[in-house]
């Protein structure tokens, strides 16, 4: 359904557009309504009316939240506020005629935001639709805006930097070690605990900077097993310096070839295998700033638990702690994002995946470690059960990684917290939120937590 919405918001807003621009009589005006019409015509087949909403700044449908529309509509958002329409609803009796009205009024140079919709509406023959101000918004929902834009504010700013501390150690520029540590120290206090809500940052990301979500993901993931561990917290800080230089030579050598769609040919392949040894080699000449753990990270999170990796050593010795505990987070974090030459993994598949080279590339201890954290379905996942119900993951148990702590969504009948180690119900099937479990996200927001069943 979000899919839908969102197709329709969008279609809404460009209808605004060519309401200004042309005239409602405009052959360019008429297309975009009547793609418009058929996207609502198309909801009423599953609902009896739509509400559309702007919750500070923001656009929504019931409790989801439509931050990455909301940003690139930012002006026509703010275009409707001025008029006084921060709320929008349509009714499945809709007529096209009244559409063309509605967006007659929104685009005609009067004093809106001072005018009684309803009442004008009404006189112009408008029953099906309602505009206006906003009721005043839940403080659950006030409260969930606010998070939500808080980690994204968090998320993008921490991008940012990731950026310019990579394209700095790129360019062979000097680092100021203090600010570093000191934005590491940011990322520790304020996203350690909370790497689930990162994951599902993911989403809004930027195309320029796709390249650094990895690294800045990695990061956040290594500080958050090593917490979780029982590390120090300057041992943490240098865990996360080191996981977020750990692919710089990649970097350095070629975007072009990182960001291909078709496989690597043998040259490239090459090449990119070197990328441990520029990677170290770059690191080594900041060891005055950085130390020397990121040269070491750098050089064997290739290297595999068995030594059949790379770089071939003369004398092979087992790989640091830290390089490690990279690796794990570095292959769970490309397998649990979507990515342009493949589909995302569902969680039982990268778990099964990531077995198959337990005591081979990875440390079969700390691989264990790993799991009995994060489990094997993370908390937030989408997953069908046994019986047939529909459930979201709220909490892990450590001793069955595979039967975590849920809530039922649906039937409405079952709804409430499960755990499944105690109940005769298992996981049956990941639910991919961006396809199948897409209309369950709205569902899963602390204000719609349950109470134990």
């Amino acid at each position: 359904m979000q899919d839908k919405i969102k197709r329709t918001l969008t279609d809404f807003i460009s209808s605004l557009q060519a309401a200004r621009i042309y005239s409602t009589e405009h052959p360019k005006f008429t297309d975009i309504i009547d793609k418009l019409y058929a996207d609502l015509q198309d909801i009423f087949r599953e609902r009896k009316e739509l509400i559309i909403g702007i919750v500070k700044g923001e656009l929504a449908f019931e409790h989801f939240i439509f931050f990455d529309l909301s940003k690139k509509l930012k002006p026509l958002i703010l275009y409707l506020q001025e008029r006084g329409v921060e709320r929008i609803v349509f009714y499945n009796t809709l007529q096209k005629e009244e559409l063309v009205k509605f967006l007659t009024i929104l685009t005609t140079p009067q004093e809106s935001e001072h005018r009684d919709f309803g009442g004008y509406f009404s006189l112009l023959g408008i029953k099906n639709i309602q505009a206006g101000k906003i009721k005043t918004p839940t403080p659950e929902l006030k409260e969930k805006v606010k998070k939500l834009r808080d980690y994204l504010v968090e998320y993008e700013s921490s991008l940012e930097k990731v950026n310019q501390y990579l394209q700095k150690v790129i360019d062979q520029e000097e680092l100021d070690y203090l600010e570093l540590r000191y934005e590491v120290l940011n990322f520790l206090e304020n996203m350690i605990g909370i790497y689930q809500e990162f994951l599902d940052l993911t989403t809004f990301r930027r195309k320029d900077l796709i390249t650094f979500v990895h690294h800045l993901n990695v990061t956040i993931l290594s500080m958050h097993i090593s917490s979780k561990i029982g590390y120090y917290r300057d041992d943490m800080l240098d865990i996360g310096i080191a996981a977020l230089f750990h692919d710089i030579g990649k970097l350095y050598i070629s975007r072009k070839i990182i960001q291909k769609t078709d496989k690597l040919n043998e040259e490239e392949l090459s090449l990119m295998k070197h990328h441990t040894l520029i990677g170290a080699e770059i690191l080594f000449k900041y060891i005055d700033t950085l130390g020397t753990l990121p040269v070491v990270v750098a050089f064997e999170h290739h290297l595999r638990y068995d030594l059949k990796g790379y770089p071939k050593l003369a004398f092979p010795q087992r790989p640091h702690p830290t390089s490690l505990l990279v690796s794990i987070c570095d292959i769970y974090d490309a397998l649990s994002q979507i990515r342009s030459y493949k589909k995302s993994y569902p969680p039982l598949k990268i778990y099964n995946a990531m077995q198959r080279q337990k005591g081979k590339a990875f440390d079969p201890e700390l691989l264990d470690r790993f799991f009995q954290i994060m489990g094997v379905w993370p908390v937030k996942s989408i997953v069908s059960l046994s019986d047939g119900s529909i459930a979201v993951v709220r909490e892990q148990n450590d001793n069955d990684i595979f039967n975590p702590k849920v809530e039922i969504l649906s039937p409405k009948k079952k709804r409430g917290l499960v755990d499944l180690k105690r109940k005769r119900l298992e996981i049956a099937e990941y639910l991919d939120p961006f396809g199948e479990g897409k209309e369950y996200l709205r569902m899963i927001s602390p204000e719609h937590q349950a109470t134990p069943a």
